[in-house]
């Protein structure tokens, strides 16, 4: 069993105890359910911004504790402040740490487009994800069949929701391009193995249909990958174990974005 059946096992069986403890109903009366979410599309074209997208992520499978004592709201507030295009929170709880008070935290002093970074495999999340404050949900191709995916982007579109979807391949690419997407992501971490590679993003970039907004995610260390990965034709770079598993992740984004 890979780490990602693995997550996806787990992820079954919190969805469930979740639908338990509150319901649809109750999660649409949350004040942050009725907002407007802001556009990712417009965000990465902000020629004001760098097209970062900058991550909170205590934790990894692969990596364990990244970073347990910056806080979230001093992390993304220094996100925002340092130009980056949106801001990404990990909300899954027992492999990478996180939670949907996370997302809630991040919205409340952010105004740029907010990530639910989950593995979503239920129209539940997405549910959560309007009720926490989330801008755009994360799709995974690796963890769901093309059927799964239109379900899962239509229902996040009918929200008001921006839709990520995550590859890591040309067949995923190929079976999951549909046109509830707003934006592809070339995941170059292996979420099978968890090993990394920029060839991932280099060999499919020109594959994504140009409509879509191109994202390169992970293994993004230093600034001429940027340059590297912009000049191949991604627009925003998810980037977030190169600024968390520092004593201060706000100064290594400060510092990272100086030399862009």
């Amino acid at each position: 069993m890979t780490i990602l059946d693995k997550i996806i096992a787990s992820k079954f069986v919190e969805v469930e105890q979740a639908k338990a403890a509150t319901r649809h109903a109750d999660l649409e009366q949350k004040p942050l359910f009725a907002r407007t979410c802001l556009p990712l599309h417009d965000a990465i074209n902000d020629r004001g911004k760098n097209g970062i997208i900058a991550e909170y992520k205590r934790a990894s499978p692969s990596k364990g504790m990244i970073n347990d004592r910056a806080t979230v709201e001093t992390v993304v507030q220094g996100y925002q402040e340092a130009g980056v295009s949106a801001v990404s929170v990990l909300t899954d709880g027992p492999f990478f740490k996180g939670s949907l008070d996370d997302l809630a935290a991040a919205r409340a002093v952010l105004r740029v487009p907010l990530l639910r970074k989950e593995f979503i495999i239920d129209e539940y999340q997405i549910i959560e994800a309007k009720a926490y404050g989330a801008d755009i949900i994360l799709l995974i191709a690796a963890a769901l069949d093309a059927g799964q995916v239109k379900a899962l982007s239509e229902s996040a579109k009918s929200l008001g929701l921006n839709v990520l979807l995550e590859v890591h391949n040309r067949e995923e690419l190929d079976r999951s391009v549909m046109d509830s997407i707003d934006a592809i992501g070339v995941n170059n971490r292996n979420l099978k193995d968890f090993t990394v590679s920029l060839d991932h993003s280099l060999e499919l970039v020109e594959l994504i249909p140009d409509k879509f907004v191109k994202v390169s995610e992970s293994g993004i260390s230093n600034p001429d990958t940027i340059r590297q990965l912009r000049g191949a034709g991604f627009d925003g770079f998810l980037i977030g174990e190169n600024f968390m598993k520092t004593a201060d992740p706000v100064k290594a984004v400060n510092e990272f974005v100086s030399n862009i």
